[in-house]
Formats: structure tokens, C-alpha cells, sequence
């Protein structure tokens, strides 16, 4: 199918998805087309075709990328953020999805505040606890949530995780319903600047049983564009 047929294929499978399990699935689920080693052919083809949400790993290419696409393109930073590279997308990123110490929180609200930004965030928890994943351990969430909304340039406004490549469902499930009741227990502290609204969750292979559980964003690369090379 073309990038349009597939982007159809996509909405259609999260909107049976939501169908299926109405107890626990957001009523609105948000694309993000993750456009990591694409080129610019590619990604304008999905922009042309109505995509306003746009994917990066990599700051390098958020930077190659940005002046290339019209200026209401949304783009997250789905990947691992170094502290020393906050301060080349902070008036770029419309969300940074991968927030995971009070070090990097401390140089965004630095560089947030320097431009009179506030910086939409998302924790990342790494609830599997996998050694080659990024993240908070679970039990660490609360108390970094609460040390985060000290900074008035950083807004919380949810939780991200990344499910385990293994081919049973069962334990790539457990792994999204854990997120979600962590984002549900965190919705119940007294903090004003902490909004638990968006959970992303779920790609290319996965992404079908995480709005099943309740993710509002789903970052899907592979399933919209094709193999990478």
C-alpha cells in the first residue's frame, strides 16, 4: 500500500482497537508518525496526506528536518535526550516524551525559561525495569513527579514506556495496564502543574494492544512508512 493507504490501515486498526475495549481505551488517540532515518520524500508524503505529528530519536534530525516541513508540524522527541542537547530543540519540540532525571528536568526548565517556554514532558518508565531501555523504575515515579513540578517551565502531562520485544502478548500488556495504573495513582497527588493526561505508548508491532490499555499517543514508524533500511 502507499504511505496514505497505510496511514488509513493505521487509524483503522486503532479505532477497532478503542472499539474493543471501551472499559480502559481513551476516547482519542494521537498518530505519531515516527520518521526516524526517513528522508524528506517520505515524511512530506504523510505530511501532504494530513500528518501533523512527526516522531524523532535523534535531535540531529529534528534540526535537519524542522525547516523543511510547515511550521504547524508538531514534533516530538520520542528518543533519549542528553542534557547537552536540550538547548538546540527547546524552541522546536512540541512535546519531549523521555524525561528521566531531575538532571536533564533542570536543564529544560533552564533553557525553557530562557525563552519563555513552558515544555510539554512525559516521564519515562521503564516498568520492565530491561537493562537496555531508558527510564524511571516504577517505584521511583511518584517522588520524581513531585520534584519535577518544582520547575514552572516544565509541564508533566503524562507517562511513557516502551513495551518488550517478545512475541507472547501477555507480558507486552501487563507492562501497558502498569502504566496505566501508574498514571491513574499519579493523577490523584495534589499538584496543580501535573497533569496525567497523555500516556505514549505502543509502536509499529504493538500498538493495537496498547490503545487497548489506554495509550492516547502511539508512535508508529515501521506500520506507516515500510521497512527501514
Amino acid at each position: 500500500m502507499s504511505i496514505a493507504g497505510n496511514i488509513d490501515d493505521v487509524k483503522s486498526k486503532i479505532a477497532a482497537a478503542q472499539a474493543d475495549a471501551p472499559e480502559f481505551s481513551a476516547p482519542s488517540v494521537r498518530l505519531i508518525a515516527v520518521t526516524k532515518t526517513l528522508g524528506a520524500e517520505k515524511i512530506r508524503e504523510a505530511v501532504d496526506y494530513g500528518v501533523r505529528d512527526l516522531g524523532e530519536n535523534r535531535v540531529q534530525e529534528i534540526l535537519e528536518k524542522y525547516p523543511q516541513f510547515p511550521t504547524d508540524i508538531r514534533w516530538h522527541l520520542i528518543g533519549h535526550l542528553q542534557t547537552n542537547k536540550v538547548k538546540y530543540i527547546v524552541d522546536k519540540v512540541h512535546m519531549i516524551h523521555s524525561l528521566d532525571s531531575l538532571r536533564l528536568a533542570a536543564e529544560i526548565e533552564k533553557r525553557a525559561a530562557a525563552i519563555d517556554r513552558v515544555i510539554p514532558c512525559l516521564i519515562q518508565v521503564n516498568i520492565a525495569d530491561e537493562d537496555t531501555k531508558f527510564g524511571l523504575k516504577k517505584e521511583e515515579v511518584e517522588d520524581f513527579v513531585k520534584e519535577a513540578a518544582r520547575f514552572p517551565h516544565i509541564a508533566v502531562e503524562g507517562l511513557m514506556t516502551i513495551g518488550p520485544h517478545v512475541a507472547e502478548e501477555a507480558p507486552i500488556r501487563r507492562v501497558f495496564q502498569e502504566l496505566r495504573q501508574l498514571k491513574n495513582q499519579l493523577s490523584e497527588l495534589p499538584l496543580p502543574t501535573v497533569k496525567m493526561r497523555e500516556l505514549s505508548m505502543g509502536m509499529s508491532g504493538d500498538y493495537e494492544l496498547a490503545v487497548r490499555e489506554g495509550a492516547t499517543m502511539v508512535r508508529v514508524g515501521t506500520s506507516i512508512f515500510g521497512a527501514r533500511d
